[in-house]
């Protein structure tokens, strides 16, 4: 532990932006949900009916077990529909900090050369932890902050901060073994992210089969947080679930560190091959190499998931004439079947683009790490180097929506019991028509990328993130057009519930090409290397 207080001291002084933004952020998200809520319904005949939207088996598929929503408040619809999102924030803080100081400095040797000063084994480790620890704190009492100012409970409000604080401690400590585990950050990210993805997608399963939850939901960490049902049944005890898995994961990280090499790590690294493959020697190849695997986990995951939301189909025709207006204006059109279909195009699209920003927050990191000056110390041009890694990468994402629609439409026609197989066409079509809009997202990315490269990757995950909330939450929330308008994701039309409109087809591809083109012009006159 010798030196952790003065690793503290400089992890502070490097994340003094980066953290107060990540708090002030979930703070600021927590008062808006808490008093919009309040807003966006006039009295409780409203707020009833538009309980319905998180009480219904797609509603809890997306938002968490809805207590509370039979005899809905204020209180417990803030809880209801967006508390989990939340939570997701509090975990993604705490995962990317904890790799941040621990595995990334490794990575980059840093760490190494902070060993040759008098510093414990568990010095880093322990810094780090107690970095999160605190702004976990701080961002969950906002949250609180924000609940009591909408009016609510105090116990159930505390309870909510409280959740959000036990969530953001497991995935710490899941960070922190992970970062044991994998030689790179992206690895280790990766792997804490993961167990979040399948936290959530376990809490889907359980929640969506029942209100209140089933066996399921208590076998994911956010479900742990979620069954506390706050301003409902006020319970505590589910969080020492959260507290104890912190604890061990934390322990297992420290004890971990102890059987490893300072910047080797737990899982076995593949040898490679005695000699290069052609393709190496090649823009292309170098490129498909860096960023297949990202594309690859990205893609599984986002095929997966387009089965699974396919596969609903059938429970959502079902359940057509029961589901509250507000869902039906979220799957508009005539037809609940194609609004409901066209909605998941575009809310897969949002993920494919965040595949799209990861590889060039990856292009950046071979940049960084001296990597890129390597390959460019050949007889390469930087437009070649750019334009390999863009081709790569922008022909990953068009094969990932491919597959998408694919596995939406193989999932629709298996389940559906009137002539579905006739919706796999229009579904892979609705998923290819969503290119544009994340070529537009990447087009801004290069442009940083080649003027302002510390600002890309955060503008990027400010557009998805702020693309998201439109989505899901845009139409509900009653704000002025221009809210809208600036949302990347809500100009194309609903295809196939309305005909293709060409126009902005035309005006976000061509935004993507002008960033692009932008990104090339910068990326040629600024120094490799740049911070």
């Amino acid at each position: 532990m010798t030196g952790a207080a003065t690793l503290l001291r400089l992890m502070l002084r490097r994340d003094r932006l980066r953290l107060s933004l990540w708090a002030a952020g979930i703070g600021l998200m927590g008062f808006y949900f808490a008093n919009a809520v309040q807003v966006i319904t006039e009295d409780e005949a409203e707020l009833a009916q538009l309980a319905g939207m998180f009480a219904d088996p797609v509603g809890r598929l997306m938002t968490g077990p809805a207590f509370g929503m039979d005899e809905p408040t204020f209180e417990r619809f803030f809880t209801a529909g967006y508390v989990l999102f939340l939570y997701i924030l509090m975990a993604l803080m705490s995962v990317f900090t904890v790799v941040r100081h621990t595995r990334a400095e490794e990575q980059t040797g840093r760490a190494e050369l902070v060993r040759t000063n008098v510093v414990g084994r568990h010095a880093t480790l322990s810094a780090a932890l107690l970095l999160v620890v605190g702004a976990n704190v701080i961002a969950a009492a906002l949250i609180v902050a924000g609940a009591l100012s909408g009016g609510y409970a105090a116990e159930g409000s505390v309870l909510v901060g409280a959740g959000a604080l036990a969530v953001g401690l497991f995935f710490s400590g899941a960070a922190a073994t992970a970062a044991q585990m994998s030689e790179s950050s992206r690895g280790a990210s990766a792997m804490a992210g993961g167990l979040l993805g399948l936290a959530y997608l376990i809490r889907m399963g359980g929640d969506m089969a029942e209100q209140g939850g089933t066996a399921l939901s208590w076998a994911s960490p956010l479900g742990w947080a979620q069954q506390t049902a706050p301003y409902v049944e006020d319970r505590w005890w589910p969080l020492a679930l959260l507290l104890g898995g912190a604890a061990l994961l934390a322990a297992l990280g420290f004890w971990l560190s102890t059987r490893r090499d300072v910047e080797a790590s737990l899982m076995p690294t593949r040898l490679g091959r005695r000699s290069a493959g052609r393709s190496l020697g090649t823009p292309l190849g170098m490129a498909a190499r860096i960023l297949r695997g990202g594309l690859r986990g990205w893609g599984l995951a986002l095929v997966l998931c387009g089965l699974l939301f396919g596969s609903y189909a059938q429970a959502l025709v079902d359940a057509a004439d029961e589901l509250p207006a507000e869902i039906a204006m979220i799957f508009s059109g005539e037809s609940m079947m194609l609004g409901y279909l066209a909605y998941m195009a575009l809310f897969m699209a949002i993920f494919v683009t965040a595949a799209g920003v990861s590889g060039l927050h990856q292009l950046r990191g071979e940049e960084t790490r001296g990597r890129a000056e390597l390959g460019l110390s050949v007889p390469m041009s930087r437009s070649t180097w750019l334009g390999a890694h863009l081709t790569v990468l922008l022909g990953g994402l068009v094969l990932i929506l491919l597959l998408v629609g694919v596995a939406m439409g193989a999932g629709a026609a298996a389940v559906l019991e009137d002539g579905g197989g006739r919706y796999f066409g229009e579904l892979v079509m609705a998923a290819l028509h969503q290119a544009p809009a994340a070529l537009a997202v990447i087009g801004i990315v290069v442009a940083l990328f080649g003027w302002l490269p510390r600002a890309a990757s955060a503008v990027g995950w400010v557009i998805i993130g702020y693309g998201a909330v439109m989505t899901n939450f845009g139409q509900l929330l009653e704000l002025p057009e221009v809210v809208y308008e600036l949302n990347v994701f809500g100009h194309l039309s609903q295809y196939p519930v309305e005909e293709v409109s060409w126009a902005p087809v035309a005006v976000l591809t061509g935004i993507g090409a002008a960033g692009i083109a932008l990104g090339f012009l910068g990326w040629n006159r600024r120094e490799v290397n740049r911070v």
